[in-house]
């Protein structure tokens, strides 16, 4: 291999892999190391990867050519789509070392490992061979001193793990997208996972929850205890608040309901009363709305707000006061490249569309997507029986409904066909694991 002989896993995850070619087929998220008897290091003997679809697959590292701190190369463009499985005599690195609580010998000082490093020796083979572990501080220390400590002169490293900290598996994972790190948390045993979610800030795992099995949100947001559960429930989009207490039972919802804010409640109490498959249980309650006198600078700087989904952000939705839903009479709506075309100064009263007729909260789902379709939309309004804008549906929500209910389990994705592993020759779709 054309590498460094020692290499830092925790800084490896998240390294884009690329085949002979020079394509991207996935980013690094793991390594797998074999057990071996005695006081032996365990043997690294392959990655895990990350492919299209949130697919994790094994690398053998009999098949990697060259790894540093931009890019893992592979010497065949041949990949083993199946989907990773962790054999009985394995351990994945990161997801189960990092925040770990060890002792340092001789002295027995109690450590958290921070990172695992692998060598590579003379013949080729890789093992786990140091070991980053900081030193529990005392009480005037503000932080322990960071070791690098031989393989076997730590102990606690094989066998059930203390509940510790999660500090260095959150930097692992920080910069991952919502949807990829609740990928990763599905990954993760479920007090492992519990622990990792609790850990995220508010917004954050609010993020996250939305895109995971409705199954898991629930497990957590109950390991999460009911008040910071309400908490998470205020920073999350109030439909995808509304999807998750409706999994839950209703004596629940309604103390759930009760912790929250009133102004961040009453969203989501009204959508949980519409009927399931309509437009009123699909909607969001918070689009983008601007009066008729306001301007086309305005509307624009109203969109670009980072915190806006691009579908919400896609299009303004016009009508008379009150602002907050449900409105005042409705007027109709502006795409964004309709806004883009139009004199800053311009009044969206003069450029507002309303030749498309509204939907209504009890407008069913296929009705909604035929009409989306028709029209080439990324976004719909939901009006009351007094005309009143009271929602919008999003493409995104028409799809998360469409797909089937276990979409977002990744045990339930189906089988990636070879051309979702950008650029690679050929894939090895075989039953087995090849370790090479």
């Amino acid at each position: 291999m054309s590498t460094p002989t020692r290499v830092y896993l925790a800084r490896l995850a998240g390294v884009a892999v690329f085949d002979p070619n020079g394509d991207q087929v996935g980013r690094v998220r793991d390594a797998v190391a074999r057990l071996r008897a005695g006081q032996r290091p365990p043997e690294v003997v392959g990655l895990v990867a990350e492919i299209p679809m949130r697919r994790r697959i094994f690398l053998s590292i009999n098949r990697i050519i060259s790894i540093d701190a931009d890019a893992v190369v592979l010497g065949s463009g041949t990949l083993n789509l199946r989907r990773f499985e962790k054999r009985p005599n394995e351990l994945l690195v990161l997801q189960e070392l990092l925040d770990r609580r060890v002792q340092l010998d001789p002295e027995n000082r109690a450590a958290t490992v921070v990172d695992v490093a692998m060598e590579c020796s003379r013949a080729g083979d890789w093992s786990l061979a140091r070991v980053a572990a900081r030193e529990q501080a005392g009480r005037l220390a503000r932080r322990g001193n960071l070791q690098q400590v031989e393989w076997e002169k730590v102990r606690g490293l094989s066998g059930l793990a203390e509940p510790g900290g999660t500090a260095n598996l959150l930097a692992v994972l920080e910069d991952m997208r919502p949807a990829d790190l609740a990928n990763a948390l599905q990954d993760l045993p479920d007090a492992r996972r519990n622990e990792v979610a609790a850990a995220l800030d508010d917004t954050r795992l609010a993020d996250v929850l939305s895109e995971l099995p409705e199954r898991d949100q629930v497990e957590i947001l109950t390991a999460l205890g009911r008040e910071r559960a309400a908490d998470v429930l205020e920073e999350m989009d109030p439909d995808d608040a509304a999807d998750l207490l409706g999994e839950l039972p209703p004596p629940e919802q309604d103390v759930l309901l009760d912790l929250m804010e009133p102004d961040e409640a009453d969203p989501v109490r009204q959508l949980l009363k519409y009927t399931p498959g309509t437009a009123g249980s699909v909607m969001t309650s918070e689009p983008v709305i601007l009066p008729p006198d306001a301007t086309v600078a305005e509307a624009l700087a109203r969109i670009r707000e980072p915190q806006l989904s691009p579908a919400v952000a896609a299009q303004v939705f016009v009508s008379r006061t009150p602002m907050a839903t449900p409105t005042g009479r409705y007027l109709g709506m502006v795409h964004f490249q309709r806004l883009l075309r139009e004199p800053p100064a311009d009044l969206l009263g003069g450029v507002v569309v309303n030749d498309i007729d509204p939907l209504r909260p009890t407008t069913p789902l296929p009705e909604i997507t035929r009409r989306m379709a028709t029209y080439d939309l990324v976004a719909m309004p939901v009006i009351d029986r007094n005309n009143r804008l009271v929602g919008a549906v999003t493409v995104d929500d028409v799809l998360d409904h469409l797909l089937p209910p276990d979409w977002r389990d990744r045990d339930a994705v189906p089988s990636t066909p070879p051309e979702a592993a950008n650029g690679a020759e050929s894939a090895d779709v075989s039953t087995e694991r090849v370790d090479d």
